[in-house]
């Protein structure tokens, strides 16, 4: 099977009908979306096809980018097929993301493509609670192919000398969406820049080894080239028995990627001056709590980096909304994966300052909560539970918020009411009921901890003054003696 010219990829069309195409093709007006049966090769497709472009064809600057919007399979035909021969899945030369010696040795499940999937000493000692195994004994061709790019663009920790990709283990992945089918999600995420070559992919050479902490770097002056679209921190090949793959042979010290910038993912730095590092998806629900230095990012902000992807998307205006996706992992565990689609909005520096801000008072406003149930729930999940519920309850609000700033209006006082609403009607529905059965010390407990959190909304304590800090509102002036 080649990759270039093969129709294998599975696609969900505009009026609900599902072919398979070839990635040329991806340029076909009627496409949706990518189909395989995994959310994770979905997101790895997405990946694949937007280095595909960046390979062959990308646009050379803004004009070139807008003058192409509308898609020209043909043209796509014509620049990928050049590159054909260097994206065999088998055969005896090069393959596709697979070590160019012919690797000898056990061959393991195809299981071992898949991040959810239970390691051997797993499997062993009998531990695969949240991790799965011999779900994938054999894989047809397209499936391997993708699970391949999928697994070596982000790959874990794996035990020793066995790499993680470029962006470490499990990365998060925020793309640009014009929420007008498949090319024009594409587009929107292809890097400017020049064809590169079928030479610059690592499996057309001896893999760059790792063994004696060798580091491969971006190329001279850049912060990352084609290499980061089909990086291989992975020594891998794949076993093939009647058409199918039925095994995966793997030897460590693959390719140790230090330095680079992937386009598709944001960075992070603990301090002015130090290294990028990318970052990871935490476990659970992503929402406008975690937008900041995701979606969006405070002017002068030097420590946090929007994706390329997104930062050309506000220059390009070409995205309705943020497509934010990714494995999150304990180390090597994963514990969820992250798929969510978040608006983006057309702000002013004043609007963006105005919703960071926003975003801060509602953490101080969760936090004030979490503490105000100690009298009623125990620490730990329940409290971080009702925390977590606070934020989804004031989500609706908080982008209808977002909208009116970016009609030009200043929503923050009607916020810190929501957030007030939202918060003492969670406690009180947690916290009354019953309260008259209670003993003495119970009841006092709760009556403290109400009339605190009611303070807090009112500017007063710690989570008061932050609330008040992060909206920019001026602080209740201090009582002194027994007024205080």
């Amino acid at each position: 099977m080649n990759l270039v010219e093969s129709e294998w990829i599975p696609v969900l069309c505009n009026d609900g009908t599902r072919r398979t195409i070839a990635p040329w093709q991806m340029a076909e007006s009627d496409i949706l979306r990518p189909d395989w049966p995994r959310a994770d090769l979905n997101l790895g497709c997405l990946e694949f096809l937007i280095g595909l472009v960046y390979l062959a064809d990308p646009p050379s600057d803004i004009e070139d980018w807008d003058a192409r919007l509308e898609g020209d399979p043909e043209r796509m035909r014509e620049k990928l097929t050049p590159y054909a021969p260097a994206f065999d899945l088998l055969g005896d030369g090069p393959r596709f993301l697979q070590d160019l010696e012919n690797l000898e040795g056990q061959p393991s499940s195809p299981d071992l493509l898949f991040i959810d999937s239970a390691g051997g000493n797993t499997a062993k000692n009998n531990a695969d609670l949240m991790v799965h195994r011999d779900r994938y004994i054999r894989l047809d061709l397209p499936t391997a192919a993708m699970a391949l790019f999928t697994f070596q663009a982000h790959a874990p920790s794996g035990g020793a000398g066995n790499r993680t990709s470029m962006r470490g283990g499990g990365p998060l992945v925020t793309l640009a969406d014009p929420q007008d089918g498949l090319w024009q999600l594409i587009w929107a995420n292809v890097p400017e820049g020049t064809p590169g070559r079928a030479e610059d992919l690592p499996w057309m050479r001896p893999t760059r080894v790792s063994d004696k902490k060798q580091e491969t770097l971006p190329p001279e002056g850049r912060v990352f080239s084609v290499e980061a679209f089909f990086g291989m921190p992975r020594r891998l090949r794949l076993v093939e028995e009647g058409g199918a793959i039925t095994g995966v042979i793997q030897k460590p010290w693959g390719t140790n990627y230090v330095l680079w910038k992937h386009p598709l993912s944001p960075y992070y730095r603990q301090k002015a001056g130090q290294e990028w590092l990318p970052k990871h998806p935490r476990a659970g629900r992503f929402g406008y709590r975690n937008w900041i230095g995701v979606t969006v990012k405070a002017e002068g902000d030097d420590i946090t980096e929007l994706s390329l992807s997104l930062r050309d998307a506000k220059t390009r205006g070409a995205a309705e909304a943020v497509l934010v996706a990714g494995w999150s992992m304990d180390n090597m565990k994963p514990r969820d994966f992250l798929w969510s689609e978040e608006p983006l909005f057309e702000l002013t520096l004043e609007a963006i300052h105005r919703l960071i801000g926003m975003i801060g008072a509602a953490e101080a406003a969760g936090v004030a909560l979490r503490a105000a149930l100690a009298p009623v729930l125990a620490e730990g999940e329940s409290r971080e539970a009702e925390r977590e519920g606070f934020f989804l309850d004031t989500e609706p609000a908080f982008l209808r918020h977002v909208q009116a700033l970016a009609r030009g209006e200043d929503p923050r006082e009607a916020w810190l009411a929501d957030l007030r609403d939202k918060a003492l009607g969670r406690f009180g529905a947690l916290a009354f009921p019953g309260l008259d059965r209670r003993h003495t010390d119970e009841i006092k407990a709760i009556v403290t901890a109400h009339g605190n959190l009611q303070g807090s909304f009112r500017g007063y304590g710690k989570l008061g003054k932050d609330m008040f800090n992060a909206l920019e509102f001026e602080l209740p002036a201090r009582k002194k003696g027994k007024a205080a």
